[in-house]
């Protein structure tokens, strides 16, 4: 409109009124039908004192109704649960004539492309899903036992711990009565882990002119590391010395506790040879050991293993029908005690009591050995040490060889911070406290989150539960 009657009113043109419209339409890569109405605006504006109005977002989406995004989300979220999400899936929905004939007053024909915009509306996103805690076993019925009996044993030891919160203060335990005198705890824990050579960052950012380099093919050599773990001093090492085998371990540890001068030389027990001991004889149902290999002066098989046919003839146990090695893919069907010559001799109570031969090693140091649940490897706070390894491994750079990817590897484990490793062992015990105050692997993950920074949950954690996801009772 400015644009017309500046055309108009310059003394130093010559346009008449119409050509003055057209040309200020055209300048705007419009057409006649605009400069007519360039024109009537212009003499309405001059009349009536009212300028034209832009209809620019008097169109309403179809979303702003609560019932219709309602019911497509809704009908997402049951998708979601039995499958994958698509844009289509909208498009599908909405031209059905159940849909149809819910919102008669509506056009719910869409475009794929709407369709997306609809899912981000509705705060859907494309991308890799995110992982939980992984519960293939967490809940069974014996691992929520041994679960039990091991938290009830890790509630005494942590009155025996000093421990600390996320900034590094030390909480000293409180007064306790141990028989024979008070001896302070310290936790040490112990796992491995596999690093490999091609295990490296895949997205960053590239120049568009960069040119495609040649990369390895698969994951490259492998690195297993063993290693243990204290909240105390962090990783289990002394000079140049690391607490990679048990024996060792227990010497560093004792070394740092007791101000004993640490060993030099590795332990030159059965451990480190090849082979190893024979086990130890059995007890047959009437008390007297049973020896499990045959006599050196046996005829054909002197000082070989009877095998578990023979074992279990001596005991008098072997049904008239025989007994197969061990049932198929290893499964016992629940509460059969003899289904199988491995199973017969697994509840035998010479095989029942028998300790590991970790544990036996260990408790004949005078130390404490408990295991972990299996499938909560949540409750150990070396997972979490490995990833924080892991994700230093993956910026160092690319190696040739064997010998400088463990270099690389014992760098990143060295990097980890002992404040962050405390901050590791806190957040273990916040899932131990979950579980000892009965809740179960979902609900503990909701507190971990929730109580982030907390080393121990409120008693209430339970109702705190039930009333953020509307449980009633």
């Amino acid at each position: 409109m400015v644009g017309t009657l500046n055309l108009y009113l310059d003394p130093s043109l010559s346009f008449t009124w119409r050509e003055a419209s057209v040309l200020a339409s055209k300048a705007a890569n419009h057409g006649v039908y605009h400069a007519r109405n360039l024109r009537s605006w212009i003499l309405r504006y001059l009349t009536k004192r009212k300028l034209p109005t832009h209809r620019y977002g008097h169109s309403q989406s179809l979303l702003e109704d609560e019932d219709l995004s309602q019911t497509i989300q809704l009908h997402l979220q049951a998708i979601a649960k039995s499958g994958y999400i698509r844009a289509e899936d909208i498009v599908d929905f909405l031209s059905t004539p159940q849909m149809q004939k819910q919102f008669p007053g509506k056009k719910l024909t869409i475009s794929i492309h709407t369709a997306r915009n609809w899912l981000h509306k509705l705060e859907w996103r494309y991308g890799k899903k995110k992982n939980g805690m992984y519960i293939d076993g967490h809940e069974r019925e014996d691992v929520i036992a041994y679960r039990i009996e091991f938290l009830n044993c890790m509630k005494e030891y942590f009155t025996r711990m000093v421990i600390y919160d996320n900034e590094g203060n030390a909480i000293l335990p409180s007064a306790f009565a141990v028989p024979g005198g008070c001896f302070r705890l310290i936790l040490v824990t112990h796992d491995e882990s596999t690093f490999y050579a091609n295990d490296r960052w895949k997205a960053k950012w590239t120049h568009k002119d960069d040119k495609a380099v040649p990369e390895p093919k698969g994951e490259g050599q492998s690195l297993m590391i063993s290693d243990f773990l204290t909240p105390e001093w962090g990783r289990l090492v002394d000079g140049e010395e690391e607490g990679r085998i048990v024996d060792m371990a227990i010497d560093i540890f004792e070394g740092k506790t007791k101000g004993q001068a640490m060993p030099k030389g590795p332990s030159e027990g059965w451990t480190h040879k090849k082979g190893g001991p024979n086990m130890r004889p059995g007890v047959l149902p009437d008390g007297n050991f049973q020896e499990l290999y045959y006599p050196d002066d046996h005829p054909l098989m002197g000082g070989w293993f009877k095998g578990m046919e023979q074992i279990i003839r001596e005991c008098g146990l072997w049904p008239a029908n025989g007994l197969n090695a061990q049932c198929e893919s290893f499964k016992c069907e629940e509460g059969c005690t003899d289904c199988c010559c491995r199973r017969l001799l697994f509840m035998q109570p010479d095989f029942v009591n028998q300790k590991s031969a970790l544990e036996e090693l260990v408790t004949r140091r005078g130390h404490i050995c408990d295991f972990y649940p299996k499938f909560h490897c949540e409750l150990n706070f070396i997972e979490q040490y490995w990833g924080a390894a892991k994700l230093r491994y993956w910026s160092s750079p690319h190696t040739k060889n064997i010998m400088e990817m463990e270099a690389n590897v014992l760098t990143s484990l060295a990097d980890i911070p002992l404040q962050q490793i405390r901050r590791y062992a806190g957040r273990s015990a916040k899932f131990m406290d979950a579980y000892i105050k009965g809740l179960n692997g979902a609900q503990a993950a909701w507190a971990a989150r929730k109580y982030h920074g907390h080393r121990v949950l409120p008693e209430n954690v339970m109702a705190q539960f039930d009333e953020a996801h509307n449980v009633s009772k």
